[in-house]
């Protein structure tokens, strides 16, 4: 995401390079192409404007920083002022009711209803509620089966009542259904139009009122740019929503509204979707998706990701096998499966500074390790357990039961064996004699 705008905003900060200080001619030359690159993704041009001329206005008054390197200086500047254009600070959201009702609104195909489902899994497994889904989209068709799917998948049940076409109904006896069955959180999924009208309008704003929400919130496709800001505005119009999500964050979106949404509707990104999985949905950081507009990656949310699906007792299981050299190929299975679950395979690529020049045009599968997985899954117990045991024979049929090449079974056995031998060596006290040994390579 954000590719063209980091690239170009890249190109714009460059304009510094090599210049001794920070003077009213460098400043104007490269503001003018971060203006330009704003609007080519799709910000809005007075927003884009006041932007530039906010971070004009601090760059030239900088007398503390002058130790720093202008083009330095001028990143830190954009940075901290595309931070507070996207919110300043991550916003909470509100789940003081009992139960709390969240009602969730947008125009149709923004991915509200599934968003709906990933939201009930993030309060699920990470604010530890239960969760009750309320379909009251009576219009769309099988809107109530595809929500009902969703929740078969996260297992979260659903309310929904078939013979009636009254979504205001529904809302309130879902409502009711959660108050007597224990349920401590509502997500009321409403009916989407493909265009802002006033009986959508009017629908949503019945519902509101017949079931006073604790949070209501806008779903909004960032792939739509400028267009999803002007209907927040028309939505907020009508509802007073308390916060943004944006939706398919993981395509090849130009970021419009993702900056500017805030300024124009005077309400905070709460959450972001990244992608097709339950699990793909962020809190929504402002500083974050700053550093990874600037191309400076996102390693917080990268350990967060990998220390959710960190398990202690694993971890200690692991050690031992790797202190006992029984480290096998089931295990290295289950690292697989770990780091799958941590998102989108670019999207965390991404997350590493550095790497989105070099991510630009590569084509990162979330597929991956399909082949990995497939020689695995061919290996009988004996050799998964035993890589050592796997001779020339074991090896073509290993390859022909998992589609792949000898060579490609080979590779796998060296890259493992190497691995072995790499975390072996890290096991008490390892690390240092393998820098050791580094040190006397170079």
């Amino acid at each position: 995401m954000f590719d063209n705008l980091s690239d170009k905003l890249d190109k714009a900060l460059h304009i510094l390079k090599g210049h001794g200080q920070i003077t009213e001619i460098n400043v104007a030359e490269t503001l003018k192409e971060v203006r330009r690159a704003l609007v080519d993704a799709d910000v809005n041009y007075k927003i884009a404007k006041e932007f530039t001329a906010t971070v004009k206005e601090k760059a030239l008054g900088q007398d503390v920083l002058k130790s720093l390197k202008p083009g330095q200086l001028m990143v830190k500047l954009v940075k901290d002022e595309l931070t507070e254009l996207m919110g300043g600070d991550a916003a909470g959201i509100n789940l003081s009711g009992n139960p709390s009702v969240i009602l969730m609104s947008g125009l149709q195909g923004s991915g509200k209803t599934t968003f709906s489902g990933k939201l009930a899994n993030f309060l699920k497994n990470k604010k530890t509620k239960k969760p009750l889904l309320v379909a009251c989209d009576v219009y769309r068709p099988a809107a109530i089966d595809q929500l009902h799917i969703v929740g078969e998948q996260i297992n979260i049940e659903v309310f929904s009542d078939r013979g009636n076409n009254d979504p205001v109904a529904i809302a309130k006896a879902g409502v009711d259904y959660a108050k007597a069955n224990g349920f401590n959180v509502v997500i009321i999924d409403t009916a989407g139009r493909l265009a802002v009208d006033e009986v959508m309008m009017t629908e949503i704003a019945n519902i509101h009122k017949a079931v006073t929400p604790d949070e209501t919130l806008f779903v909004v496709d960032s792939m739509t740019g400028q267009d999803a800001v002007n209907t927040a505005k028309a939505f907020n119009d009508v509802l007073n929503f308390d916060g943004v999500i944006l939706t398919k964050l993981d395509g090849d979106t130009r970021g419009g509204a993702a900056i500017s949404i805030k300024s124009v509707v005077h309400k905070p990104i709460k959450f972001i979707g990244t992608g097709e999985k339950m699990e793909a949905i962020d809190v929504f950081y402002p500083s974050r998706m700053a550093d990874r507009i600037l191309g400076m990656g996102d390693v917080v949310s990268l350990v967060e990701r990998a220390q959710e699906q960190f398990d202690e007792e694993e971890a200690r299981k692991l050690q031992k096998k790797i202190a006992k050299n029984q480290f096998g190929f089931d295990d290295f299975l289950k690292q697989i499966q770990q780091i799958k679950k941590m998102g989108n395979m670019k999207d965390l690529v991404g997350m590493i500074p550095g790497t989105g020049k070099m991510m630009k045009n590569m084509d990162i599968d979330d597929d991956a390790f399909k082949h990995i997985e497939a020689i695995i899954h061919s290996m009988t117990p004996a050799e998964r357990s035993k890589p050592q045991i796997i001779n020339a024979s074991r090896k073509k049929r290993i390859g022909k039961g998992s589609g792949t090449s000898i060579q490609q079974v080979n590779q796998l056995l060296k890259q493992f064996d190497q691995m072995s031998k790499m975390m072996k060596m890290m096991q008490g006290g390892g690390g240092k004699r393998m820098m050791q040994m580094m040190g006397k390579m170079r």
